[in-house]
């Protein structure tokens, strides 16, 4: 067996599937779905121009119609979403890709203009200390969320799975689930957004609870070396950061190691904002108690990322905006070409179309 430490551009076997590299695009809203919501031909364009990172995990797509706090977001709740998709994921195979769908649910990251009115839910009726949120009808104050109750929770349980069928049925390679960045499942893991007195609130094995039967129930659509999850344990965005959090998360790997997953993306860097109640959590915290592969994520550069990998640190790294603007981001990483400039905020989340989304140049053609 070869001594040499693993590079970030080498093949490499994740579970039962061969990438050609050590990259994953991460994640990335970019609101290009339209009112509909459904998938379109211009992000099969988008992901397929992008084909060439390891995995690709796409943009977080929301698993039912009460799960969306995002203007013109994806949905996989519909038979139109699910054609859609498969639009998008044969592009990305024609390219030698492999693609992962995340599931989401924004939770009381959303607002009532999304829901006819009504309140969003969470796991607490607490409301974002943040001044607006960007929805269907501009800018508004974010609301009180009501507190799902508990009754409702195998309901949301079984939205999940429809997603997680969907996704299949899409013909995507796994599914991750979006238990990170303030949402849903992360409020619901953390102290501060759930106060709940039920079998879901109180101590860290039951705020985990609800992920848990999450898993245990898409992992019978999917087998469990194809679903993976992803954690933000420093994350301040959405007004999260308990007191708790190093106790929590360390106790979520700990029970996610036990599900053989095919992977666990962490937020490890600071980049997306860090609620600063202690010392942040490192890859290596990770690593003490999740056996299987580790995506770091969050701020990384062609040397941390190759660094993180060598030291076995992580298995893999997800990288996000430089992929934004350079969509042949592997072929610069190998052949040692200057990246495109950052791209313009402004288009980052722009219902305009191309600009800012598949009109970057490629190495050969700048």
């Amino acid at each position: 067996m070869s001594t040499l430490s693993p590079k970030l551009l080498e093949p490499y076997t994740l579970q039962d599937l061969d990438l050609s590299n050590r990259i994953a695009m991460a994640p990335m809203t970019r609101a290009r779905a339209g009112v509909d919501r459904i998938p379109n031909a211009l992000m099969a364009e988008y992901y397929a121009q992008r084909a060439s990172a390891g995995l690709i995990i796409t943009e977080a797509t929301t698993i039912s119609e009460s799960a969306n706090g995002w203007v013109e977001s994806p949905g996989i709740y519909t038979d139109a979403m699910v054609e859609g998709w498969k639009t998008v994921v044969d592009a990305i195979h024609a390219k030698g890709g492999t693609v992962f769908l995340q599931l989401w649910h924004c939770g009381r990251a959303s607002h009532s203009d999304f829901h006819a009115g009504e309140l969003p839910v969470a796991p607490s009726a607490i409301k974002i200390n943040e001044e607006y949120i960007h929805t269907p009808k501009g800018k508004q104050p974010y609301e009180t969320p009501r507190a799902l109750e508990t009754n409702e929770i195998p309901g949301l349980i079984a939205d999940y799975r429809r997603a997680a069928e969907r996704a299949k049925e899409a013909g995507f390679d796994g599914i991750e689930v979006h238990s990170a960045n303030g949402y849903l499942l992360d409020e619901f893991m953390q102290s501060k957004t759930n106060h709940r007195t039920d079998d879901y609130g109180g101590s860290v094995e039951n705020r985990f609870r609800l992920l848990r039967q999450i898993l245990q129930s898409v992992t019978e659509v999917w087998p469990a070396n194809r679903v993976a999850v992803r954690l933000s344990p420093n994350g301040g965005f959405n007004d999260m950061g308990s007191p708790d959090y190093r106790e929590q998360f360390i106790y979520a790997a700990t029970e996610l190691d036990k599900f053989g997953l095919a992977y666990l993306h962490v937020m490890d860097g600071l980049a997306f904002g860090f609620h600063e109640l202690g010392e942040a959590m490192t890859l290596a915290d990770f690593r003490a108690v999740f056996n299987g592969p580790l995506m770091g994520n969050c701020g990384y550069t062609q040397e941390t990322a190759e660094q993180a990998i060598a030291d076995g640190h992580a298995d893999m790294i997800a990288i996000g905006r430089p992929f934004i603007s350079n969509p042949d981001l592997v072929d610069r990483f190998t052949n040692g070409l200057s990246l495109n400039p950052d791209s313009d905020v402004s288009t980052w989340y722009s219902p305009t179309g191309a600009a800012g989304y598949t009109d970057f140049p490629l190495a050969q053609n700048a």
